[in-house]
């Protein structure tokens, strides 16, 4: 689902330990957010955001934002565009893009976002659906194009799955639609479904622009051009230097919605090391520190206080299947067995006062009323592993790493930026890899790296993960359909049983059957594990407010651009 963590319905990936999206968070006088929550508790000891009305906000003003990168592919569609750091960069920029049709509250429930649709009705006859959206008559891009459905038409073309040279994440629930209609006029949509689609937010939480309608648009058209006229939001792009790594944006004269409090925005894409120094600087107005390093360095500044929440992560072992050696199950077997999950956790949560115990599903937080615990391997530790290779055929070489046919079990972590406990981290799994006898190096990379080489697949094993929703309906068909997964790992009967789920009304039918898919999945692919989810815990400059971890209402921190702002002084 896409709860605001996902741009047009696509779960982000994310760096593990990195300082993703805006920083920001709760403060010190808000909740405290000292461990992970179970089923059934107090999500509001998870938020923080210093919540204030708009109209008692000072008008005007600036924030200043860090992001990890920058581009250079602005297609959050696409898998090269899809990170956590692109979606932060396009909230304010471009809502059609990446709410919608709808907006979530904290817990995720969805509503019509009436910006866009001021209402969606669903009718289910004889097995299948026609869904009629009414679009708001104000709706319009940039460039002047009406926001139709001409629009809804292009986004489910788009996204459909039905052109494979068009690079989509995942096809979702659009593979289920069988015509996109105008209704009483253009801005009447009709949607027939060949199966029913639960739930409805599973389609049109994003909209594309009707010009980005081939695959060469898609692919390649938003390489180190942001397309601001294709947008449609409560600011615009005002200047995108390149150069500096800066986007500035200031009001949005042609958006028809809410005005915002502020009169400006300014994203700068920093390494982690030097977002500690900018806002130290009062260069920025929000950090996040989720490792000890960062916490210690920005601890005491002037002007700030911590807000501390629930970070929407899950993930720490993302292994790239389509590449050697990790094309053999094996190998990944091995992996998920040496891994120490707790003791990773000691060193990713050191002093942060932070504790969760270990959570199995890449597609749902422990407090979910829908989670279990869907971690493959119960026998774990070096022997474990090295006993998984070994009935694999795999025996000890001359160094004491495991081969076969004369290849041995070598590949490299890739890490991401310059935190020390996320090299601390890297080298703790490294130590575990190399005990269940794999041969383990590190791969080095700037966070400025991070979409380019995810997106182009260029590595072995990531620490990095994606970001979690409230209902698993697309992330269980983005993770684990064979025909969509970017591992491309699955099989006929699983596949059957994902296409299934969107039929299913029950909420908590549905989200079960997802999470038995995910069970068996994980049992005999191995493709992804989950070694931690964490804590969202930021710095933010005194008196910023409606900024902070808001759970599924915002990934980047900012529950509503229109409202963030600085109290009056």
């Amino acid at each position: 689902m896409k709860n605001l963590t996902k741009i047009g319905g696509v779960t982000a990936v994310v760096a593990a330990l990195a300082l993703t999206a805006c920083g920001g968070g709760g403060a010190a006088k808000g909740p405290d957010a000292g461990k992970g929550q179970d089923a059934g508790s107090d999500l509001s000891k998870l938020i923080s955001i210093n919540a204030k009305d708009a109209k008692d906000l000072q008008p005007g003003g600036t924030v200043t934002l860090p992001l990890g990168n920058i581009g250079p592919d602005f297609n959050g569609f696409s898998n090269n565009g899809n990170s956590a750091d692109n979606t932060a960069l396009h909230r304010p920029i471009d809502q059609a893009g990446t709410w919608g049709c709808w907006n979530f509250d904290f817990d995720g429930t969805a509503t019509p976002n009436k910006d866009f649709c001021e209402d969606v009705k669903s009718d289910v006859k004889d097995g299948k659906q026609t869904i009629t959206i009414k679009v708001n008559d104000k709706a319009t891009f940039n460039d002047g194009t009406p926001i139709d459905v001409k629009t809804f038409e292009n986004t489910w073309k788009m996204l459909n799955g039905q052109n494979k040279d068009i690079d989509i994440v995942t096809s979702g629930a659009y593979e289920f639609v069988d015509s996109v209609k105008a209704g009483a006029n253009n801005k009447e949509v009709v949607v027939t479904t060949s199966q029913p689609v639960y739930p409805l937010d599973a389609l049109f939480t994003g909209l594309i622009h009707p010009a980005v309608n081939t695959p060469e648009i898609f692919n390649d058209g938003f390489t180190g051009n942001m397309h601001p006229e294709w947008m449609a939001g409560p600011f615009k792009v005002n200047q995108y230097d390149a150069a500096a790594k800066t986007v500035t944006l200031a009001q949005n004269e042609k958006w028809w919605g809410a005005k915002p409090v502020l009169d400006k925005v300014v994203f700068r894409q920093l390494e982690s090391s030097a977002q500690i120094a900018a806002f130290k600087n009062g260069e920025i107005d929000g950090v996040s520190a989720n490792t000890i390093t960062p916490y210690k360095q920005l601890d005491g500044t002037k002007n700030s206080e911590v807000r501390r929440g629930q970070r929407l992560f899950a993930g720490g072992l993302n292994i790239n299947a389509q590449k050697a050696p990790m094309t053999d199950v094996a190998i990944r077997k091995a992996i998920f067995t040496a891994v120490d999950r707790e003791a990773l956790r000691k060193v990713r949560f050191n002093g942060l006062n932070w504790d969760e115990t270990s959570s199995g599903s890449m597609m749902l937080l422990p407090f979910s009323p829908y989670y279990q615990d869907n971690y493959p391997v119960t026998a774990t530790g070096p022997d474990a592993a090295k006993k998984v290779l070994t009935d694999a055929g795999y025996k000890a070489n001359a160094a004491g790493f495991m081969e076969k046919d004369g290849v041995p079990a070598a590949f490299k972590i890739s890490n991401f930026g310059d935190d020390p406990t996320t090299l601390a981290f890297a080298q703790t799994l490294q130590k575990q890899l190399q005990a269940g006898g794999m041969d383990v190096g590190i791969d080095q990379r700037a966070s400025a790296d991070f979409g380019k080489v995810l997106g182009s697949r260029d590595f072995s094993l990531s620490i990095s993960g994606y970001t979690v929703g409230a209902d698993t309906t697309d992330s269980v068909k983005q993770f684990y359909d064979s025909k969509t997964n970017e591992n491309k790992l699955g099989d006929a009967e699983l596949d059957a049983a994902i296409k299934k789920l969107s039929t299913i009304a029950d909420n908590t039918e549905r989200n079960k059957a997802a999470m038995d898919v995910e069970k068996q999945h994980m049992a005999k692919y191995f493709s992804m594990g989950v070694v931690m989810n964490g804590p969202q815990i930021s710095f933010a400059r005194t008196g910023l407010a409606n900024y902070g971890p808001s759970l599924f209402k915002s990934l980047s921190q900012v529950p509503d651009w229109t409202t963030i702002g600085w109290e009056k002084k």
